[in-house]
């Protein structure tokens, strides 16, 4: 059994299903391996394209998120951190972003988009997390949710944002 939620046929904007459960050295990961932070964002990029596709209510978002199988393995509190963070300060998260993209912010995919306000949350907003922790988080999270090339885009994005908003830490 994967951690993989169901598609709900109710929501205007259906979450994302993860390809893949990530990778070890040598392999797959198995989903039990995973740490309680790792769900928590994995978590949050299928709420963020909710609420980015489908314009859901915060509200509406999280109580469906918190009912997906597997939640309950998820670090809530910081799945709380990010969704609530994300959405409340989502004119400044993306004003930390745009400086780094190549095209406007609305032409990114909602995938790429979700993981970089996640990425971006997490370098300005949990000092706790290494810099390199957010980054390579955020690659595994355009890798599994993303498209073919979307996480090269997404390391690029992420890693300027760290180098600009943590200078002491690169």
């Amino acid at each position: 059994m994967t951690d993989t939620p169901p598609n709900d046929t109710t929501s205007d904007a259906t979450a994302p299903a993860a390809k893949s459960v990530g990778k070890k050295a040598g392999g797959l990961r198995k989903a039990a391996d995973k740490s309680a932070r790792t769900r928590a964002r994995e978590f949050g990029v299928q709420a963020l394209y909710q609420y980015l596709v489908g314009q859901n209510t915060l509200e509406s978002i999280d109580t469906f998120t918190r009912d997906l199988t597997g939640f309950h393995k998820a670090d809530s509190l910081h799945f709380d951190t990010l969704l609530t963070g994300c959405i409340e300060d989502r004119e400044a998260l993306e004003a930390m972003i745009s400086p780094h993209l190549d095209r406007p912010i609305a032409e990114v995919s909602p995938i790429e988009h979700a993981v970089l306000l996640i990425g971006a949350k997490e370098l300005a907003s949990c000092l706790d997390v290494p810099m390199r922790v957010v980054i390579n988080e955020c690659i595994e999270l355009a890798k599994s949710f993303g498209g073919t090339d979307g996480h090269k885009f997404v390391n690029g994005v992420v890693h300027g944002m760290a180098l600009q908003s943590r200078p002491a830490e690169a």
